[in-house]
């Protein structure tokens, strides 16, 4: 038994109508003028496709690194370290500071030179040797530790570990940019390093469809979340009249401005454990249902958070969010299972955006714009009009073609084409996915392949007649055996489109999201509608002869 009858429900035709036309319905304001699709009213105002830059223009950023805060950063790191390790190793000193560009240890007994030098070159870490970074052979560590003089050792970064680093940071800088600027993946937003005086120090972005306030305030927050136990040993008041203690720091008190919290400088917990951020509200005992940030932990930082609060029951803790200190919340009880709340009289936009943030990771460094400028639409005006100029010829080539080569079932699969490029349209305008140069090659491409799949099943129509079979029996034979060709050719299109989706960028993304859209509903369009217009046709006319 046939699995394709021309029968349809009526359910089945009403749904497989009420899509066709309401895709035309979402697909026209991208097609009639910007100037009537504004004059009509706000609830008239369907979404349009976002262009991308290369056919609307848009923000075009230059940032670069701070390698000189970068440096800083990891002098901090290496000192902080150091003294971790001398006391694992029981080794007393009588101070591990910052002298210029390396880390001075002085030890208090001279004779425990060798055993701390030991233990101190640990904290160096190796830079293989590879061909992609032009290392012709071993590149050594990339910190040098040394021992100068008897009781004194340094620890001083290599060139080639600060290039590395510099590089990391980049690296880490763009997955971060793109997590806050891109976070669904179809703005088609150019994020790329590119070389600067001292080698690749610089972020290109290239934006369309954000304002560049709105790009420069997603990626000019460091977004550097930390949580320090406060120092309660004096008052801030007092740290600023005698002197801040040399294991604490004074930072900016966000919600009482002009005030300032004593912390210690060790970082208990730090979000780079943070797994998710979300809006949410207060939830605290006594809270007012003021808006807040809910972040939750992985299980490294979920252990470390529920010891912490274990061991300080009563100790307040400061939440401190790119050197300010957003709360300073006293410890009730222990906070096991790696959830909490970040609360600060956060406004809506606020609280979304520093979800967002927390969400995307912090930035490894600051960044500051080198290079600003916006891209005129003019050049993509003609991209748009040589892009509409393709996608008719093609069109019109299309259906001239299918018309003269099976007539009424050609113009059947004309209009189950223009169906498919509504369906293309209306999926990226509600789905606010950006439309390019390679989006629209992308729909070209799909033209094909919905006519191509027309095309087997006109084709194993004509050779069902050819066989003497009746002209009912020949269509649903024609639907069927074509059936199982179109599912897998669609299939395998669809997975390489999949395939670029996840691992290219930019605008090859643009043409996978295009191309994805198109294959599915040309499987809605090929198989459904069109054998619905057939089967109407049939039921409407009954004609005793099938001319295809």
């Amino acid at each position: 038994m046939s699995a394709f009858t021309l029968h349809f429900s009526r359910w089945g035709a009403v749904a497989t109508i009420l899509i066709s036309v309401a895709s035309v319905i979402f697909a026209l304001p991208n097609v009639i003028p910007i100037s009537t699709y504004e004059s009509l009213p706000s609830w008239a105002q369907l979404p349009r496709m976002p262009l991308g830059l290369d056919l609307r223009g848009g923000t075009h950023l230059l940032y670069q690194i701070d390698t000189t805060q970068l440096k800083k950063d990891w002098l901090q790191s290496i000192q902080t370290e150091s003294r971790r390790a001398l006391s694992e190793a029981r080794i007393a000193h009588s101070g591990v500071v910052i002298a210029g560009n390396q880390v001075r240890v002085n030890l208090r007994d001279p004779a425990n030179t060798d055993a701390a030098l030991t233990k101190l070159k640990t904290l160096a870490q190796p830079l293989s040797s590879s061909l992609l970074t032009g290392s012709g052979g071993d590149s050594g560590t990339d910190l040098s530790v040394q021992s100068t003089q008897p009781g004194v050792i340094t620890l001083e970064p290599t060139q080639a570990g600060v290039q590395r680093r510099i590089e990391n940071a980049i690296s880490r800088s763009i997955e971060v940019i793109r997590r806050r600027v891109d976070p669904q993946g179809t703005t088609e937003a150019t994020i790329q390093a590119q070389g600067g005086a001292s080698g690749k120090d610089r972020i290109l972005i290239q934006v369309p469809g954000l304002a560049p306030d709105e790009v420069k305030t997603r990626v000019g927050t460091t977004a550097k979340l930390t949580f320090q136990l406060v120092d309660t040993s004096i008052s801030p008041e007092e740290a600023k009249d005698h002197g801040v203690p040399p294991d604490s720091q004074l930072l900016p008190d966000q919600e009482r401005p002009g005030q300032f919290v004593l912390v210690h400088k060790e970082v208990i917990v730090s979000g780079d454990d943070l797994v998710n951020a979300y809006a949410g509200y207060d939830n605290r005992a006594g809270g007012v249902g003021e808006r807040a940030v809910d972040f939750e932990f992985n299980s490294r930082g979920a252990s470390a958070f529920a010891r912490v609060t274990r061991d300080n029951i009563g100790r307040p803790f400061a939440i401190i969010l790119d050197g300010k200190v957003i709360s300073a919340p006293v410890i009730r009880s222990e906070i096991p299972g790696g959830r909490g709340q970040i609360t600060g009289n956060f406004g809506v936009e606020e609280t979304n955006r520093l979800a967002l943030l927390l969400r995307s990771g912090a930035l490894p460094a600051a960044l500051s714009i080198i290079e600003e400028r916006s891209v005129g639409p003019s050049l993509g005006a003609d991209s748009i009009d040589a892009g509409s100029i393709a996608a008719a010829v093609g069109f019109a080539a299309v259906s001239l073609f299918m018309i003269s080569a099976y007539g009424l079932f050609g113009l059947f699969s004309v209009i189950a084409l223009a169906v498919n490029i509504a369906i293309i349209m209306a999926c990226l305008s509600l789905f606010h996915a950006t439309l390019t140069m390679p989006g629209i090659a992308g729909i070209v491409l799909t033209m094909g392949v919905a006519v191509d799949a027309n095309v087997l099943i006109y084709e194993r129509i004509r050779e069902e007649l050819r066989t003497g079979r009746g002209m009912i029996s020949a269509i649903e034979a024609g639907f069927d055996r074509a059936y199982a060709t179109i599912i897998d050719s669609h299939l395998t299109a669809l997975l390489a489109a999949l395939i670029l989706y996840a691992f290219g960028s930019g605008t090859v993304k643009g043409f996978a999201v295009t191309l994805s859209f198109g294959i599915v509903s040309s499987l809605f369009t090929a198989i459904t509608l069109t054998r619905l217009m057939v089967s109407t046709w049939l039921r409407q006319t009954r004609p005793t002869v099938l001319h295809i």
